[in-house]
């Protein structure tokens, strides 16, 4: 696929439909996932462990292996991984629909959550790979950030429509969609060339990094549920830390290891990573208060909450079209430190809601958050594989979707316990939604902190700032 500074082909940009309707297609299978649990529950006859299990079983799959999907996508080819697990996710999520018991629901969401953990770092070193670093790959990355963001905030509405034809369509839609992908994957991606593969796996880095991931996603789930085993909880949560030494230990020795230790030395790819963590903690917190606010204490329908959160789709028109200029103006940072500060702001307007709040109140944190997202997402993604070698973006995408997946994790749990813990309904609705503000404001603080720092994302003519040498 031939690209130059300039311009690329029109086939790239369909490569990119491709990869962002994949990306969408992750986001929209989660939202429309959560809003049919209360319909799934009532059909199968669920224990609130087992519910609680559908949402987290894909996390777990997701946050677990997201750092071997990216090494694989690197050594065994991106296309190859992206075709072969899109398959996988089309196969279970179809497994899922057809479910009877609880367990086939638990081994479809945490098999589609593997799939994603292999697709997601593939497809995004695909798109790098497509498109030239500087202004184009800027304007790629924000429409594939947009169809991203759009997935999460437009699949709340499909989800209660869909729901309302009956659950099992929230699992075969994902299916019509993915086809298709993988029907224009087949076509448009470029067969890779045979060449002898110089890397290998690191099998010991491979488990214990997994293990470790498994282990901390686990033990954060079961905080949300405190009569879980605490015993167990502790012991997965000591667990997760100490084989995360042992990968450490293990990748400083290993000639070619699973994760090069030496890309963490960029400070702009860590401060990428915590902070795409803590705002989507914020968000999948939110997301998750909010929809039990509406749908629990205010009565409202799956199509009625759907339909309120809508306004936060906006994300999905300006990340590709608002979101690139300013990036081109100001640089990623700055972008990004505005989109994490209207983040705080909707979360803190949406504090004071009550039994009778009208929507026309909640309306500005609805907008709000879709303004953050198409501000915050593209440039996330930007700066967690700027100035990263080629052969190291599917590492640098697994990085970035384990930071998301882990983030999404600990946002869930954090609001689960804090309004458990201050006696639920709306007293534990105002608790919780304490969470998501403090950690979007966690993330903004992050992101400050590299504010007096030179941006190398800021073209010499468009802003008073110079180039910045990787890793500063």
């Amino acid at each position: 696929m031939s690209t130059t500074h300039d311009r690329v082909s029109g086939r790239a940009w369909a490569v990119l439909a491709v990869l962002g309707g994949a990306m969408f297609l992750e986001g929209i299978d989660v939202a429309m996932i959560n809003v049919a649990l209360p319909a799934i529950r009532a059909d199968l006859g669920l224990s609130t462990g087992v519910l609680s299990g559908v949402v987290s079983a894909y996390v777990l799959g997701y946050g677990g292996f997201m750092l071997l999907g990216g090494r694989a996508a690197d050594l065994l080819g991106r296309r190859r991984m992206f075709l072969l697990w899109l398959g996988v996710f089309i196969a279970f999520s179809g497994l899922g629909g057809l479910a009877t018991e609880g367990w086939m629901l638990l081994l479809a969401r945490f098999a589609t959550g593997v799939a994603s953990a292999f697709m997601a770092p593939a497809g995004l070193a695909l798109l790098t790979s497509a498109f030239p670093e500087g202004p184009l790959r800027t304007k790629a990355l924000g429409v594939y950030a947009g169809l991203a963001a759009g997935g999460f905030s437009l699949g709340v509405v499909a989800g209660g429509m869909l729901t309302a034809l009956g659950w099992r369509w929230v699992f075969f839609g994902p299916v019509v969609l993915a086809s298709l992908i993988l029907l224009g994957a087949l076509a448009l991606l470029d067969v890779e060339p045979r060449t002898p593969r110089t890397g290998r796996f690191d099998p010991l880095g491979a488990l214990s990094i997994t293990g470790a991931m498994l282990a901390l996603v686990y033990g954060i789930v079961r905080l949300e549920n405190p009569s879980h085993g605490p015993a167990l909880t502790a012991a997965l949560l000591v667990l997760g830390p100490a084989l995360l030494a042992v990968f450490v230990v293990v990748e400083r020795r290993h000639p070619q290891p699973l994760v090069r230790l030496g890309i963490l030395r960029s400070a702009r790819l860590v401060r990428a990573n915590v902070t795409a963590m803590l705002f989507l903690a914020s968000f999948a917190g939110f997301q998750f208060v909010a929809t039990l606010y509406l749908q629990e204490v205010r009565g409202w329908t799956p199509l009625q909450t759907g339909l309120a959160l809508l306004v936060a789709g906006i994300d999905t028109i300006l990340a590709p079209t608002l979101t690139p200029r300013l990036v081109n103006r100001f640089g990623n940072l700055r972008v990004l430190f505005g989109g994490t500060l209207l983040a705080v702001t909707a979360y803190a307007l949406f504090l004071p809601v009550g039994t009778d709040t009208v929507y026309a109140a909640m309306f500005p944190t609805m907008l709000l958050i879709g303004l953050s997202f198409a501000l915050a997402y593209a440039p996330l993604t930007m700066a967690a594989t700027e100035g990263v070698p080629d052969h190291e973006q599917g590492l640098a995408g697994g990085l970035l979707y384990t930071s998301i997946q882990f983030g999404t994790a600990l946002g869930l749990s954090a609001v689960t316990v804090v309004g458990v813990a201050a006696g639920g309904g709306l007293p534990g609705v105002r608790a919780a939604l304490l969470v998501p503000l403090v950690t979007a404001l966690l993330g903004a603080i992050v992101v400050a902190t590299g504010l007096r720092r030179r941006d190398p994302s800021v073209p010499a003519d468009a802003a008073p700032v110079a180039h910045q040498p990787v890793g500063a």
